[in-house]
């Protein structure tokens, strides 16, 4: 439709041609009807300058209309869900390993925090000094767990991702980042729950070592020892999860609209460290939660988690479901600008390396 521009021209349109058969009736000749032609050239180009107006305004009109994390995605490609898949593992499982190895320490004090009533200082020591060997055990058993549970979390809320949004309208990205992050949440909590019940025995010095560990629960609680807290953990680690990635993820593309460019590594680092920090906030009474039904063991101090709550709130004060947020928030910050950092650099290291055929037949770039 050309609009009020497009009526406004053939009314000028008229009055030239008529302008220009008045000269031909005045003048005569050819010259006259050079002049028609020109003035008619004329008018041509102010038409498509003003379709090409009407465009823009239309164009500017929606781009105001859109949410400001909206995303675009391209057509599928049939090996693009293996290229994702695989490149998500790598780049999980390396972010996973270097944000744990770094801040194992702070964790294990957070942990024998929430286990009891014990200061930063009282938990980070024995005899009077730091003991570093202590505040690192477990780790190596941890890192087993954790490298095929952050390569399985990417590897599943990658292609997730980019499905859901595929599904859901531009305006309702958030929505996909969610749900892709609690389905991501769910994989990874088979391996996640096992790793995490032997390291926070061992943090709290129940066992010396992860083999130990993992061989005296199974003979003294079976196999569901392993998975003491599951629904806890789930309660915890799904909104965590969730809410961490959706923030991470909006924060990211609202900041590249903005920008109008990509993002560089200490940028996706800082919006790491804010999206970790407050989510970790957020989260502390269920972490807390989570690591009394944990540590337990076959005492069977609470029955459950409701059972677990009102035992605290009645014994301790609501208060005691906040211990450790001063920890967690310091952990799971730090941990998010570590994790996205290597997580995006990895993936942009994997990416750069493609085969050319891939790079050349891929779709946008998809958030």
């Amino acid at each position: 439709m050309l609009g009020v521009g497009g009526g406004m021209w053939w009314s000028c349109l008229a009055m030239e041609v008529e302008d220009g058969w008045s000269r031909r009736r005045s003048y005569g000749g050819q010259a006259a009807e050079h002049h028609i032609e020109l003035r008619l050239l004329v008018a041509e180009q102010q038409l498509c300058n003003i379709d090409a107006s009407n465009r823009k305004v239309r164009n500017l009109q929606f781009e105001n209309n859109r949410f400001f994390a909206s995303v675009s995605t391209g057509e599928d490609n049939p090996l693009d869900f293996l290229r994702i898949v695989l490149e998500g593992v790598i780049a999980g499982g390396m972010a996973g390993v270097v944000v744990e190895t770094a801040l194992y320490p702070i964790d294990t004090i957070k942990t024998r925090i929430q286990a009891g009533a014990m200061s930063w200082l009282d938990a980070a020591q024995g005899g009077g000094k730091i003991i570093w060997k202590g505040l690192y055990s477990g780790l190596a058993g941890n890192i087993a767990g954790v490298l095929p549970a952050s390569a399985l979390f990417v590897g599943v809320y990658e292609p997730a991702k980019q499905k859901l949004l595929q599904i859901f309208p531009e305006n309702l990205s958030a929505v996909a980042h969610l749900t892709a992050g609690a389905i991501g949440g769910v994989a990874a909590s088979l391996i996640r729950v096992p790793t995490e019940v032997v390291k926070q025995r061992m943090q709290t010095r129940q066992f010396a070592s992860a083999p130990d560990a993992v061989r005296l629960i199974l003979s003294r609680e079976g196999f569901k020892g392993l998975y003491a807290g599951y629904g806890s953990f789930l309660l915890r680690d799904l909104p965590f999860d969730a809410i961490q990635f959706c923030l991470y993820e909006q924060l990211r593309i609202g900041y590249k609209l903005a920008a109008k460019r990509e993002l560089s590594d200490p940028e996706n680092a800082i919006i790491g460290a804010f999206s970790g920090a407050l989510t970790g906030a957020i989260t502390t009474p269920l972490d807390v939660i989570k690591t009394r039904l944990m540590i337990q063991g076959s005492a069977n101090q609470y029955k459950g988690i409701f059972d677990c709550v009102q035992t605290i709130v009645k014994e301790e004060g609501p208060p005691a479901l906040l211990k450790g947020i001063g920890p967690r928030v310091l952990w799971i910050g730090i941990g998010g600008s570590i994790f996205f950092g290597v997580l995006e650099s990895t993936k942009r290291f994997l990416s750069e390396r493609r085969p050319e055929q891939h790079q050349q037949g891929d779709s946008p770039k998809q958030d």
